[in-house]
């Protein structure tokens, strides 16, 4: 079961010049392919006039596609995949827009290029990483509760929501590869009269960079 998983963190840009051609990369976050399509069509639209749109896009599903837009084959569209590829980035889409300055790059040049406008399109975005956790509450006295504050701490618990009544509810999630472990301290530390339970699990998002 995947339980990680890096992407981009939001919409970003960025401009890269080599002798006087002008590369425009973008990137974005997607869910699927569906949304993939759409971002290229939309960058291809708003440089309508550019020369090439070169795209490449990898998923959590496996699918990874590319296009080189007319550019020479393997100098345009791989060159991003890999980008992409070789940061672990999925459910990610990256579109380079060329507008060509009249001299030649070369094949060398080309890859270069595009790899390097998706390089600096991906550090504009910032880099997130999507961790699987789980989501519950746990239900304690006043006297428990202080004493359990440490164990969320020391668990890297995120605490959702306090609510102070006759007892403590407290909502919490927590990476799902810790769940085990922080509900064994939790028996041991009220002796077994609290229990975490368990509501559902999905991803949250933890920054990279």
């Amino acid at each position: 079961m995947e339980t990680a998983y890096k992407t981009v963190q939001k919409q970003a840009q960025a401009e890269y010049i080599d002798r006087r051609s002008r590369f425009i990369g973008a990137v974005s976050s997607v869910t699927d392919e569906q949304e993939a399509l759409a971002f290229i069509a939309m960058r291809k639209k708003e440089y309508w006039d550019a020369k090439h749109n070169v795209y490449a896009y990898c998923l959590r599903n496996g699918i990874c596609r590319f296009s080189d837009d007319n550019e020479p084959q393997g100098t345009a569209g791989m060159p991003v995949l890999e980008v992409l590829q070789k940061q672990g980035l999925v459910d990610c889409v990256a579109v380079v827009t060329r507008y060509f300055g009249g001299i030649l790059l070369g094949t060398g040049g080309l890859v270069r290029a595009y790899s390097q406008s998706t390089a600096l399109a991906i550090a504009e975005a910032g880099i997130a990483e999507h961790r699987l956790c789980v989501y519950g509450e746990l239900c304690c006295d006043y006297a428990q509760y202080g004493r359990l504050q440490t164990l969320f701490a020391e668990q890297g618990c995120v605490i959702d929501d306090t609510v102070f009544a006759d007892d403590v509810t407290v909502r919490l999630h927590l990476e799902i590869e810790k769940c085990d472990r922080f509900c064994h301290n939790l028996t041991e530390i009220s002796c077994g009269t609290v229990d975490f339970s368990k509501r559902e699990e999905k991803f949250d998002v933890f920054l990279k960079k």
